[in-house]
């Protein structure tokens, strides 16, 4: 039996809509008159992904639930420091697990695989990533999107500066009663691309892949102008 999402809709029929939201997206675009080929993001692991907003997505199977918010990896184009800001948690009744740094990771365009950084690679980046995080703490997007279930809040705490509240753990306990939610840093060979990327998560018996696009800044200005149609022809797409 497939994976459905919250309304019923179908992996492979939410391909679909994808791909339509895709086309619209960068429709009147370079890319577009053109006639270059648009196709929606292909996952190789069974799950359904959703858009939240802009720069926010999810994706979940049966067994695991991820959101990410990549305003920040898009803004940074060319630079060496990837940030995400993450949620994750467990579906109900999937044990607990014990969610751990080598769980994560990022593979880009061109088929590189980009472990999640190590926190002693990012004190060491801790003066150049200052601006990146005054930034994203003044355009954060939200991604507090769970499952109903998931009503306690916790931190993921992989990185942690000099003068925070706490230490870095490289490892957080999440269950289905937990939404837990902090920040991913990942060192970019040569710089964050254009184009599509993946954030895999690992779970005890399956994975899930969030699909975003760095967009180039032409397909980037058609998103902002048409986000809310977009939005609605997806809804509208869901209630049918």
């Amino acid at each position: 039996m497939g994976i459905r999402t919250r309304r019923g809709v179908s992996t492979q029929r939410f391909n679909r809509v994808a791909l339509a939201l895709v086309a619209i997206a960068l429709a009147g675009s370079g890319a577009v008159r053109a006639q270059t080929q648009v196709t929606a993001p292909q996952p190789t692991v069974p799950e359904v992904f959703t858009l939240e907003g802009e720069f926010v997505r999810t994706a979940y199977n049966n067994e695991g639930y991820a959101t990410l918010g990549y305003r920040m990896a898009q803004e940074k184009v060319g630079d060496e420091w990837m940030l995400l800001q993450f949620g994750v948690t467990l579906r109900k009744p999937a044990p607990d697990y014990r969610l751990k740094r080598e769980h994560l990771w990022v593979t880009t365009p061109d088929g590189k695989k980009i472990p999640l950084a190590t926190q002693q690679e990012y004190m060491e980046a801790a003066g150049s990533l200052a601006g990146l995080n005054r930034r994203a703490r003044m355009v954060a997007d939200s991604i507090s999107y769970f499952p109903t279930e998931a009503t306690q809040a916790c931190a993921l705490r992989f990185f942690a500066d000099t003068a925070g509240p706490g230490p870095a753990f490289d490892e957080t306990d999440i269950s289905w009663q937990r939404a837990c939610v902090g920040r991913l840093y990942f060192k970019v060979p040569g710089g964050i691309q254009i184009g599509q990327h993946w954030l895999h998560v690992q779970f005890a018996g399956s994975s899930i892949q969030v699909p975003f696009r760095i967009m180039t800044d032409d397909e980037e200005k058609m998103l902002r102008k048409r986000w809310e149609e977009l939005k609605e022809q997806l809804d509208a797409t869901f209630r049918q």
